[in-house]
């Protein structure tokens, strides 16, 4: 009894968590959340923090699946990713934030593939 008990606390928790995650906020969304965190060392120990690195890493693992899906189906993707993308903070807000507001309501995910294809476009 103990472990089904358990079994359905662990599962219902699983589901939760990996809806959270699941979720693609919009750019908007994104910068209102990042311009409350101070930009100090103690912003790593922030929730908001963790969880906005945690949709960037989403983001760009969406695009990289998406590229990895194209190359299986015999299509050119959008963008050619290196191993390794390397994206420091003020990179990331740099050109979000040059997203005009109109278009802020994208998702996170198209913003990340939008720059990608600008700054690693697979070759003709």
């Amino acid at each position: 009894m103990i472990r089904k008990t358990t079994l359905a606390v662990v599962l219902v928790a699983s589901l939760i968590a990996g809806a959270a995650v699941a979720r693609d906020i919009t750019v908007q969304q994104f910068l209102t959340t990042a311009n409350g965190i101070p930009r100090n060392p103690t912003a790593l120990l922030r929730s908001d923090t963790r969880r906005l690195m945690t949709e960037m890493r989403g983001a760009f693992q969406a695009v990289r699946s998406e590229e990895a899906a194209a190359r299986a189906a015999g299509r050119r993707p959008a963008a050619c990713l290196p191993e390794r993308v390397s994206v420091n903070p003020d990179q990331l807000l740099g050109r979000l934030n040059a997203i005009p507001a109109a278009r802020r309501n994208i998702s996170l995910t198209q913003a990340i593939r939008e720059w990608m294809a600008e700054e690693h476009p697979c070759p003709a």
